[in-house]
């Protein structure tokens, strides 16, 4: 049926609860479709239907996805590896053109994302607390003459994700090692502080941040959230509602933020679904269902807060067996 709602979840790789939640407030309206380059995706085999495709690199990808919401009539169209995000907001229009709404924020702001160093300049430009950065090494090393900042510090690529290539570092042989070895790097002050965690919903019609839900990070693995405890502090959401009202996201977002001494320092975000999201959906702040409602031409109502604290997540392993037709 032409009024069906069909999304398509790209990359869908482990994310079986994402496909999972989708499925649920969707009940019968529409079907969730799956897509990743491996077959051995597990979330894929949690989809009403599935499609195995080129890699996001691959030069035949971006008609291969366009080919598959034509002929599913697919509504929106979201993934969740950042990688694809750059190329759907780049060619927002050619999914629109088809009737499929990509939920993704526009293209400049997705870049901003993936750049660390512009990320920091934004931030420290609209008057927001964020982690001191440098790509200028020698800048790094009269600061740390002056005592602005001191060791350990972290350097990382400056356009990196999944917490791949960083280096915790105590001293400048380090640094000029690194420097050496490897471009486009930069150096972060090491937050000797509290992690958190922001599932951040800005309305695609009204642009208006309508769920926010903040979870204290109590451990990591692969740089993912493995396990959380759900908070409330109107002081947070509303430093949240400024940055995402000044970078001008829509959709859905994942912040990282630091603690320390009381103040929180935004550090870096994810215009996508986080990895710790199934915290916010099983607390009650079901983006899928807003997602659904703007997709139908609806603007959400503002439920940001609305959520007990206190509430616990922990991730464990599941296991998805199928055999080869």
């Amino acid at each position: 049926m032409s009024d069906d709602l069909n999304i398509l979840i790209l990359s869908c790789g482990t994310r079986n609860k994402i496909v999972q939640y989708f499925k649920k407030e969707l009940a019968g309206k529409g079907l969730v479709i799956a897509t990743d380059c491996s077959n051995l995706a597990p979330a894929l085999y949690d989809a009403d239907k599935h499609f195995i495709v080129p890699r996001s690199n691959d030069e035949k990808y971006l008609d291969v996805i366009l080919s598959i919401c034509k002929e599913n009539n697919i509504k929106a169209v979201l993934s969740l590896i950042d990688p694809e995000l750059s190329l759907l907001a780049e060619y927002k229009q050619a999914f629109l053109d088809i009737g499929t709404v990509p939920v993704v924020s526009d293209f400049d702001v997705v870049e901003l994302c993936f750049d660390k160093y512009r990320m920091f300049e934004f931030l420290i430009h609209n008057g927001l607390q964020t982690v001191k950065s440098y790509i200028d090494k020698e800048k790094f090393y009269c600061d740390v003459e002056a005592g602005v900042i001191n060791y350990p510090v972290f350097v990382k690529p400056v356009k990196g994700s999944a917490s791949i290539n960083i280096s915790k570092v105590t001293s400048k042989e380090e640094i000029e090692l690194l420097f050496s070895r490897f471009d486009h790097l930069m150096i972060q002050e090491f937050m000797d502080g509290t992690e958190f965690g922001a599932d951040v919903y800005i309305d695609m019609i009204s642009r208006e941040p309508v769920a926010i839900f903040t979870k204290e990070k109590i451990k990591m693995r692969a740089g993912e959230t493995d396990k959380s405890v759900s908070i409330k502090d109107e002081k947070l959401f509303e430093i949240i509602r400024r940055f995402v009202k000044k970078a001008g996201f829509k959709g859905i977002i994942d912040i990282d933020i630091f603690k320390v001494n009381g103040e929180y320092y935004i550090s870096e975000v994810n215009p996508r679904f986080g990895g710790g999201y199934p915290h916010a959906y099983e607390s009650g702040v079901n983006v899928p269902k807003m997602i659904i409602s703007n997709i139908n031409g609806l603007v959400n109502e503002e439920v940001i807060g609305q959520y007990d604290q206190g509430i616990y997540m922990m991730k464990f392993n599941e296991v998805k067996i199928f055999k080869k037709k």
